[in-house]
């Protein structure tokens, strides 16, 4: 399935977190799809009127988004609540472009009890647009999106 549109993506399986985000719901949207073996992907359709800056690639501050979005999606089965971003690095390979079906993989590479160590690449095809790594500190009560 070619994917275009977010109507496609939410066709492929994809949905929202389902709370309410103001700022990703302002840059946004962003998806993300249960791969059904305990993993995540996540994804959106970049737009240029919404998503590019004025050179016509795709903003660092939404790749940077969108790579926090990504953090919380990868570490999604372990988080079991609420989390919020303690630490975040990223590197930029290449750049993105309107049109394109840009998405995000990763992998935890350690789950304590209070913080969760994640990795991870934004790509388009197979090329990829960013490296990315965080920390997730687990929290009670309201946090970032809710596991």
């Amino acid at each position: 399935m070619t994917i275009e549109t977010n109507d496609d993506l939410v066709a492929a399986g994809y949905r929202t977190w389902g709370d309410v985000d103001p700022f990703e719901d302002l840059i946004g949207p962003f998806y993300l799809k249960d791969n059904g073996d305990g993993t995540h992907r996540s994804a959106f359709v970049a737009e240029a009127e919404r998503h590019c800056n004025a050179g016509g690639m795709l903003h660092g501050g939404l790749l940077m988004s969108f790579a926090d979005f990504a953090l919380f999606a990868i570490a999604k089965e372990v988080l079991g609540g609420f989390g919020v971003t303690v630490a975040f690095n990223s590197e930029f390979v290449s750049a993105g472009q309107a049109g394109e079906l840009v998405e995000a993989t990763g992998e935890i590479t350690r789950d304590t009890r209070s913080l969760i160590f994640v990795r991870g690449k934004i790509f388009s095809g197979d090329r990829t647009i960013m490296a990315f790594s965080g920390i997730i500190k687990k929290v009670k009560g309201r946090g970032e999106h809710k596991g």
